[in-house]
């Protein structure tokens, strides 16, 4: 298998193009959030279902949201990715109704694997340019 094509294709048809119903097919039963502040989900382990809610809950606040993939490594268990992330905000954000601004951040991620599935992972990405672009700070 090879987990940077399939992470790749994971991105494109979940994250991008909003395919909730393929999610069973890349994200195995047991998702856990290891890293990611600020995530209402960090710490937790998710199930399909509430994998397919916290997507929701990103496209809610950002229904365009788009991830360009800039690089890629890969190990035995893990695919590390560099990404742009881009998106107009036309939804609240926790308590702060929405700008209608577009943002634009950079982060990386690195998705863990388990029985050929995505199984969770550990992120870091610029939120302060976010907060900044839509107008919080």
């Amino acid at each position: 298998m090879n987990k940077e094509f399939f992470l790749r294709e994971f991105m494109t048809n979940i994250w991008n193009k909003k395919n909730f119903d393929k999610v069973e097919q890349y994200v195995h039963k047991e998702y856990t959030v290891h890293l990611d502040t600020s995530d209402p989900w960090e710490g937790k382990t998710l199930s399909h279902s509430e994998f397919k809610e916290r997507l929701r809950f990103s496209f809610d606040s950002f229904p365009d949201m788009h991830f360009e993939i800039n690089s890629a490594i890969t190990e035995e268990n893990h695919v590390g990715i560099t990404w742009v992330l881009t998106g107009t905000n036309l939804g609240m954000i926790g308590e702060y109704s929405a700008t209608n601004k577009k943002i634009r951040t950079k982060g990386i991620t690195v998705y863990h694997f388990k029985d050929g599935l995505i199984n969770g992972h550990t992120q870091i990405f610029d939120r302060a340019t976010v907060i900044k672009q839509l107008g919080f700070m």
